[in-house]
């Protein structure tokens, strides 16, 4: 129990007059009796009563936490804050309640000055560092994680949260020897394969990447997006045969997996099993219409039965989502040379060199004397 829990029961020590009902002693009754509803009815009443006793409202605050009531408890812990700042234990219970409802920033400024008074406490710490993994701040994150899984250094959950701050915070060393650590606790650990797997990938080791995932299959056949990780990376190296096995996989333990259904439509057509890609491509498209991706496949494999009308529809709408797509761009005009419709091939050609072109001119731009000012020509 809190040390606020604790010094509440403090007020029940004075003697009452005769024959009088304290509905203080009738609160803590019921809340030991585990009524906390009842009980937290009787303190609200009590602090409307007795609007500057600060006990009242943290007592509401904590028994609306406990039955996760967290915005009933926030306002009631804010209350007894603004009329006694330095009661013990509130600061820690009002951060708690913030950093269970979600309000991760108002959880961090809560427990900051907790922490600095007291570096070495490891709950606070562990808040700390949670709150900046729910704001998406990994990298924050991450230093206080480290900290907390110092201090607890079997803590397997811990760790891994830890390993995946650190992969969305790009610190791939911190991935990979926190990945050391879990395995010295003897932990098999399928999503700990695949963040390693992730980060060696990222930094330029395929092989070392497709080894984490193929040991996070092995460690657990059914971990989901293991199969479709495997596959992507095989995909990308131009292994289709395989990486459609694996996203076949992906797809027996999660027949809605979308991504897995798109790559395997285009291992497919890469494979050129146009037919077997086809049925999967018109699926996904109905269910990804923004997709550009499905859709430029689809309309290849539509070009590639001779449906050219369909063919021409679904490389217009691959391009309406991505005008710079200069791989859409090109296949159609390909399509209209075949069909016999020069001038649309003619703009269709003109339009994916420009997009060319400009990339081109870009990269000229970049690395030319100029832009980095070794250069005393002055362009015109």
């Amino acid at each position: 129990r809190p040390v606020l829990s604790l010094l509440l029961m403090a007020l029940f020590a004075a003697p009452l007059a005769h024959g009088q009902t304290d509905p203080r002693q009738q609160a803590a009754e019921l809340e030991q009796q585990g009524h906390n509803a009842e009980a937290a009815a009787i303190w609200r009443t009590y602090a409307g009563e007795h609007p500057r006793d600060a006990v009242a409202y943290a007592h509401v605050g904590q028994l609306e936490a406990r039955q996760e009531h967290y915005a009933e408890a926030i306002a009631a812990y804010r209350k007894a804050m603004a009329i006694t700042p330095a009661m013990p234990g509130l600061r820690p219970n009002l951060g708690l309640v913030y950093f269970k409802n979600g309000d991760y920033r108002l959880a961090i400024a809560m427990f900051e000055p907790m922490l600095k008074a007291n570096p070495n406490d490891q709950k606070i710490t562990l808040l700390v560092g949670m709150s900046h993994y729910g704001l998406m701040e990994y990298a924050a994150a991450a230093s206080y994680l480290k900290r907390a899984a110092e201090a607890d250094p079997q803590n397997l959950n811990l760790l891994q949260t830890l390993a995946q701050s650190c992969l969305l915070a790009k610190e791939y060393p911190c991935v990979l020897d926190t990945f050391h650590r879990i395995v010295a606790l003897n932990a098999e650990s399928a999503e700990t394969d695949m963040l390693v797997g992730e980060a060696l990938d990222a930094m330029q080791d395929p092989l070392g990447a497709q080894r984490e995932f193929r040991a996070a299959i092995a460690a657990n056949p059914k971990q989901p997006n293991a199969h479709f990780g495997l596959g992507y990376l095989l995909w990308t190296k131009g292994q289709y045969p395989e990486a459609a096995e694996q996203f076949q996989e992906e797809l027996a333990n999660d027949p809605g997996h979308l991504q897995a259904m798109l790559y395997l439509a285009d291992a497919e057509m890469q494979m050129g099993k146009s037919d077997d890609a086809l049925p999967l491509l018109e699926k996904l498209v109905k269910l990804m219409p923004n997709n550009e991706r499905a859709l430029r496949d689809l309309a290849t494999n539509y070009a590639n039965h001779g449906r050219n009308e369909d063919a021409i529809r679904e490389f217009e709408a691959a391009i309406r989502l991505n005008p710079k797509d200069v791989d859409a761009h090109w296949r159609l005009a390909r399509l209209f040379r075949a069909m016999g419709r020069k001038d649309a091939a003619k703009a269709e050609f003109a339009k994916a060199s420009s997009l060319i072109a400009a990339k081109d001119d870009h990269l000229v731009q970049v690395l030319s004397p100029s832009a980095s000012g070794n250069s005393g020509v002055e362009k015109k």
